[in-house]
């Protein structure tokens, strides 16, 4: 059932007049048909079909079209972990990978293990790594007698998410591990801790630190010795790649990450709950959403077009990320996943893309003035035609008199 109140988007829609004419009635049903129509597909089914604008201001639905509807949303799962990343870790956060040390240091030796524990970087490199070796010999240690050891303990040790097939895991994403360096390049013949402790040991040798051991594994002991640390680019610049290409590796990583806030092991299932009570929290409704992974891949994923677009909008509206989370949305015509889509409209149009095999969707802003969303399911789902209805529905709300008043060309940088 579709529902609309498009009586501002009608009024401006009457270019000159200072009365308002019985044509404003025609103009609203007109825009109403246009959006409507420009959702229907031989190759889609409408009532597997959502759909919202809302006035990125107020809040006003300009339209909606089962807009309550729980749907598969694809890499549209990122966007809620983006924003309560954002908000509940700020945008110049930074994850930190450590080298911890159990046993004591006499002269240049180290006489125990060292442990490269992870916290979730999910952009760590063999570079850092590096980085991570030059510390323990800048500070003057030039022999370990023991192992190097990989701890992922913040993290749980489950390597994909719930509802993902087999492929997905070294195939959509690498696996997942609070220590993982170069996206686990040699897994599966190693596991990311075990590789991340055999990258160290390797740097350190190169740089002149003799270490008796074979690299291991292992948990750092609490009351160890921080002998260097690596920290990762700011937030901002993570979650705008990530939502920008659509990496379902850092929205994984990020959502565990958000299990660890308070204290507990990072697990997927815990970043969710987080997820969830920051959107309750904000007043997004969230009947009938159900997150199970943090990129999309899942299908048991559910979300709503109007939990999206509440979300967006809420994101739009905080001074403390709004530019930052906006700015992470791929830009029509421009860059990332919407590079090659609406060109017509490039640099008006931000969006996040999602596509499996069950769903397609894009939610995101025309202008700073309209907030929309669609997410249409399948099974499997037409996505050729489903992302041709999705052009059609932004054009129609960009070419109309509301958005004319609002649009402004969107820029590339980040807040």
């Amino acid at each position: 059932m579709v529902r609309t109140r498009l009586a501002l988007l009608a009024v401006l829609c009457l270019v000159g007049a200072p009365g308002v004419s019985p044509s404003a009635g025609a103009a609203t049903d007109d825009l109403t048909t246009r959006l409507t129509k420009s959702l229907r597909s031989p190759y889609l089914a409408l009532d597997r079909t959502g759909a919202v604008a809302l006035d990125a201001a107020t809040g006003e639905v300009l339209y909606e079209h089962n807009a309550a509807l729980p749907l598969v949303p694809a890499s549209n799962e990122k966007l809620p972990v983006a924003w309560t990343a954002l908000i509940l870790l700020g945008p110049g956060y930074r994850f930190h990978t450590d080298v911890v040390g159990s046993g004591e240091r006499v002269g240049a030796t180290w006489n125990g293990d060292l442990f490269i524990t992870g916290n979730g970087d999910p952009t760590l490199t063999q570079a850092d790594v590096g980085r991570l070796a030059a510390a323990v010999r800048a500070v003057g240690i030039r022999r370990v007698t023991g192992r190097i050891r990989g701890d992922e303990s913040a993290y749980d040790d489950r390597r994909g998410a719930p509802g993902w097939k087999r492929y997905f895991i070294g195939g959509e994403s690498p696996p997942l591990s609070a220590l993982v360096v170069d996206r686990a390049r040699g897994w599966p013949a190693l596991s990311p801790p075990l590789l991340a402790a055999k990258a160290l040991r390797g740097a350190l040798v190169a740089r002149g630190v003799a270490v008796a051991g074979r690299p291991g594994l292992g948990v750092a002991p609490g009351n160890g010795t921080t002998v260097a640390v690596e920290r990762s680019p700011r937030l901002a610049s993570i979650v705008r790649e990530m939502d920008r290409d659509s990496d379902n590796f850092v929205a994984e990583m990020l959502l565990k990450h958000l299990g660890t806030l308070d204290g507990g092991i990072g697990t997927t299932a815990r970043g969710a709950r987080v997820v969830l009570a920051e959107m309750r929290a904000a007043g997004i409704p969230v009947e009938g959403v159900r997150m199970v992974d943090g990129s999309g891949l899942s299908s048991l994923d559910r979300l709503t077009p109007a939990a999206l677009a509440g979300v967006i909008r809420a994101g739009m509206q905080d001074p403390r990320i709004g530019k930052t989370f906006v700015a992470s949305f791929a830009i029509a015509g421009r860059t990332g996943t919407l590079e090659s889509r609406l060109p017509g409209l490039a640099g008006v149009v931000r969006g996040k893309t999602g596509t499996t095999d069950l769903a397609c969707s894009l939610s995101g802003v025309v202008g700073d003035g309209i907030v929309f969303s669609v997410l249409q399911n399948g099974s499997p789902v037409s996505f050729w035609s489903a992302r041709t209805a999705q052009d059609r529905f932004v054009t129609a709300l960009a070419r109309s008199a509301y958005a004319r008043t609002t649009a402004s060309p969107a820029g590339t940088s980040a807040g």
